[in-house]
């Protein structure tokens, strides 16, 4: 049983694809379906089942995977360990965040963090809470940006201190010259949001009913982009947070605050206690802390 078979073991049980799994460990296919069959073979038992569209784990597959993700962070953590006796902040550091805080912060985060530790490379993964924690837990990522909501109680939380939520609405709109704007405005409007599957949109339903609101709901998407942009053909309004006007990308579209009290969501950085933290991550823990707080 070697290394790189577990590797490509894990990275077709997680991508549900040998073609996937081959594009994400570099190698061809054939290749990789080779050292699957190999792994198979030693083992004497069959790890995947080969569906038309696509690939499933087997009994014994799920038992295996279980030991071979444990295996994989075990090297990790080794070779990160050593690497962290050397001097310097160095190495790849796989860094999560939610898709609401990625496009508006991870750009000035990282290009700030690049700057005073220009050996470090990224390995950036994009996706909601949930699947984000399940991969600090796997091992697959060292750090998560996240905003508060059902994190696992096994994961280390980190606050990065509170963000105001705004009210977005078109340029046009009956609302968009006021100085703030109180729930009980929003009675008749149209709601755009994301998918209830992320967490800014969580919040924004749990702070729509405790306002005795309910509105139409017209559009749900994956991307605020998308929805601002709807926003701004005058399709309805949403609620976004600060940090998005400062990016700038809320063209077409008035940020109106809301009256006290202000809503606001808790940012938080996540990690996995039971792991290792690298010279790189301890880092940029330090620099994501000082980049949200001030």
């Amino acid at each position: 049983m070697e290394i790189h078979q577990l590797r490509y073991f894990v990275a077709v049980a997680e991508e549900g694809s040998f073609s996937h799994a081959a594009e994400r460990e570099h190698v061809s296919q054939p290749s990789l379906s080779q050292q699957i069959q190999k792994l198979e073979a030693e083992l004497n038992q069959q790890l995947f089942d080969r569906l038309p569209r696509a690939v499933v784990l087997t009994e014994a597959g799920r038992s295996l995977l279980v030991y071979a993700r444990q295996i994989l962070t075990g090297i990790a953590d080794a070779r990160r360990s050593v690497a962290a006796l050397e001097h310097e902040v160095a190495g790849r550091l796989s860094v999560g965040a939610v898709p609401s805080i990625a496009l508006y912060v991870l750009p000035r985060l990282i290009r700030q963090f690049q700057q005073r530790y220009p050996k470090v490379t990224f390995e950036l993964f994009e996706d909601t809470t949930d699947k984000l924690a399940q991969r600090l837990e796997d091992g697959t990522l060292e750090v998560v940006l996240a905003s508060s909501g059902d994190e696992s109680p096994t994961l280390e939380r980190h606050s990065l201190g509170e963000e105001p939520l705004l009210m977005l609405l078109p340029e046009k709109h009956r609302l968009a010259r006021k100085k703030t704007i109180k729930w009980s405005d929003l009675a008749t409007e149209k709601f755009l949001l994301l998918h209830e599957v992320h967490s800014l949109s969580k919040k924004v339903r749990q702070l729509l009913a405790a306002n005795k609101l309910n509105p139409e709901v017209v559009l749900q998407g994956a991307q605020l982009v998308t929805i601002a942009s709807m926003v701004a053909a005058g399709l309805g309004v949403t609620v976004i947070p600060q940090m998005m006007v400062e990016a700038g990308f809320t063209r077409g579209c008035v940020a109106v605050p809301f009256a006290r009290p202000v809503p606001t969501r808790e940012l938080t950085l996540l990690r996995n206690p039971l792991r290792f933290e690298s010279k790189a991550a301890a880092a940029f823990r330090e620099e994501a802390a000082a980049a949200f707080l001030t």
